[in-house]
């Protein structure tokens, strides 16, 4: 029978709802400028090469708009009096041609050379982010993995990390050359003629309203699709893992329903967003294609009329047709840089709002570990206990005292003591009331009690995977929350229920107990769980590579892995919750031959519900709503006749 009230908070259904906690909460505002802020702090090493990128950004701007204003100057300078006169030569022309064909092809290596560096710089600063997060999420509390779904924790490196890699590969390129070539082009217009720039200012200033107006409304639905997309994705990846489930019970019609709930809030938020951005385009190109027209009709009016042309330099003369030509041309070039800035909007908030997520990860708080008492390899000689380097099969705590600078080591023997320790998920439903027991060095302590009575939760408290709320949990004598965490777990052997294993071969697999292990030491394990025969059974034995947490593999011999992967670690608690449950009973027989063996001269806590496998502990311990209500010997509870009489003669059952 599983137990998981003792672990987690009870979650919401899986089949209704969104996202938990706080991601569910509404979108925040489209542009973060603190996030903003940060991602760009991610830029910053790499500011020579932005530099160079800046430079060909705006040798590019200058070469298009030159090569836009050489037009002009063709029409004039060459070809225009080769009309009038009717010459027929062409070597003038071909050169002037050839000078303008020079600018376009500078741009073009200006272009090449910018994107070439905004790949790696862009890819660097993706790895960066992805090492960070990953970093802090291994420094997460279980609390966190127990309250977001594992497909929300993904679509962080997945969707959130591919809109950083738009938004610094090309959307802040694009931005920057839009802005520089804006400008460029601006004084270029101003130089070519007054009165037509004073046209393209009025339909700019239109232009910009309407972006805001429609860009705005697009900027807050690519918000809410990030969230829906987080969400779709988390109940995808409960379904995959959940999938034989759902068949077993039929659920495929419900499963399906709540996708489509999902999807469809996706498909409207992503619709809203794509309708009023796929907007933008349209609206501007035919307001570009108004002003056009506008330009043309005014610019030769002027010409026609004579009158006087103003431009930046203090010239005054009239339009010439090459210059309504090439102004023409310029009026193409800035409002195309407009349209792009507008659709760029968009891409903006999306990526800001993935950045939001993926740094609203990277703040979660870490773990709190204040221990300063360390685990070390020792030598003990006439009684007295000295840290060293070289393996020496012996262990010890290391306590540095602050108040008079001494240090003191206490050999690791695995004496576990808890003193009145109440905890709770939720502070306001406890889960453990008033528990006091003790497991001394080389004894076997077993938990039983219905599912929820807190017996998991009790070693989850050893291991602090959670911390008390009051009382105490002594280790060999020591508060454990003045012990490193990582020392803490590392003297403690852990068999779960649920077997995870890694892709890789089964080697690693039984490795991953402890990495410096030899493989002589691995199969010693092996053989200790009773798993040595099946591994060698396998196509490749020690060697062969699991995939997909061990799907060719039956439950039972993903489980003695397992087993086999705690025996190596050696350490002298182990912690057993459930550890034989999917074992069969022909199985469990060989296994507890081994995990006898292998809890000899250990301190062993038991958790069961096949009463047989605790009968030989020194002390059972009976739950009942996280209370103890029994403790004695198999015999003794026996004769009390109570609870655990009740479970073994099955007059009560587990439930």
């Amino acid at each position: 029978m599983s137990e998981r009230k003792d672990k987690r908070p009870a979650p919401a259904p899986v089949m209704r709802g969104g996202p938990r906690g706080p991601r569910a909460m509404g979108p925040r505002q489209p542009i973060n400028k603190q996030s903003a802020k940060r991602l760009l702090g991610y830029l910053k090493p790499y500011w020579p090469r932005l530099l160079v990128v800046l430079c060909c950004i705006l040798l590019n701007a200058v070469a298009t708009a030159a090569a836009a204003t050489f037009l002009g100057r063709i029409i004039d300078d060459y070809i225009a009096p080769m009309l009038v006169s009717g010459s027929q030569d062409f070597s003038r022309l071909l050169t002037a041609i050839l000078k303008m064909a020079a600018l376009y092809a500078l741009a073009i290596v200006a272009t090449f050379t910018q994107a070439r560096i905004m790949a790696v710089v862009s890819q660097s600063v993706l790895k960066k982010v992805r090492d960070e997060m990953f970093a802090h999420m291994q420094t997460l509390p279980i609390r966190y993995f127990d309250t977001h779904t594992h497909g929300e924790v993904m679509s962080h490196y997945t969707n959130d990390t591919d809109t950083l890699r738009q938004l610094v590969s090309q959307v802040l390129t694009q931005s920057v050359s839009s802005a520089i070539t804006l400008l460029v082009v601006f004084v270029s217009m101003l130089n070519c003629s007054v009165w037509l720039t004073l046209i393209i200012m009025l339909s700019t200033f239109i232009m910009i309203k309407v972006t805001a107006k429609i860009g705005g409304g697009s900027a807050k639905y690519f918000v809410k699709q990030q969230t829906s997309l987080a969400s779709l994705n988390g109940y995808v990846e409960e379904m995959i893992n959940g999938q034989k489930v759902v068949k077993v019970f039929n659920h495929e019609p419900i499963a399906k329903a709540e996708f489509d709930r999902r999807n469809d809030e996706l498909c409207e938020n992503a619709t809203q967003a794509n309708k009023l951005a796929n907007i933008l385009g349209p609206v501007n190109n035919n307001m570009g294609h108004i002003q056009y027209v506008v330009l043309a009709i005014v610019g030769g009016a002027l010409a026609i009329g004579g009158v006087s042309n103003l431009s930046l330099t203090g010239g005054i003369g009239t339009l010439t047709l090459g210059n309504i030509a090439a102004f023409l041309t310029l009026s193409r070039n800035f409002m195309q840089p407009i349209s792009q800035m507008a659709q760029q909007i968009n891409f903006i908030a999306m990526a800001l709002a993935g950045a939001e997520r993926i740094f609203r990860l990277m703040d979660e708080k870490e773990e709190a570990d204040e221990g300063y008492v360390r685990l070390v390899r020792a030598r003990e000689e006439n009684g007295k206990l000295t840290e060293c380097a070289e393996r020496t099969g012996t262990w010890a705590w290391k306590h540095p005292h602050s108040a008079d600078g001494s240090v003191t080591y206490t050999k690791l023997q695995g004496d576990v003591v808890m003193e009145h320790v109440d905890f709770a998920y939720d502070p306001e439903k406890p889960v453990l009331h008033d528990i006091s027991l003790y497991a001394r060095p080389g004894q076997k302590v077993a938990f039983v009690g219905a599912t929820g009575a807190g017996k998991t939760t009790i070693t989850n408290l050893i291991n602090r995977f959670y911390d008390i709320a009051d009382g105490k949990i002594r280790y060999d004598g020591i508060n454990i929350n003045k012990i490193h965490k990582p020392d803490l777990r590392h003297s403690l052997g852990v068999v779960l229920q649920d077997v995870n294993l890694f892709t890789g071969t089964v080697m690693e697999n039984i490795r991953y107990g402890k990495l410096d292990a030899t493989d002589e030491e691995c199969v010693a394990a092996a053989k200790l769980a009773n798993a040595h025969d099946f591994i060698t059974r396998l196509p490749d034995g020690y060697n062969t590579v699991l995939k997909g947490d061990g799907s060719g593999l039956s439950q039972g011999q993903r489980q003695l892995i397992s087993i086999a992967r705690a025996a190596v670690a050696d350490p002298p608690v182990m912690i057993l919750d459930e550890a034989t449950s999917s074992i069969d009973t022909r199985t469990e027989a060989l296994v507890q031959r081994g995990m006898d063996r292998l809890m000899q001269g250990r301190t062993v806590f038991v958790i069961a519900h096949r009463l047989s496998t605790v009968q030989n502990s020194d002390v059972i311990m009976v739950l009942d709503h996280g209370r103890i209500i029994e403790r004695g010997t198999h015999d003794q509870l026996i004769e009390q006749k109570g609870q655990y009489y009740q479970l073994y003669t099955g007059a009560f059952e587990l439930e």
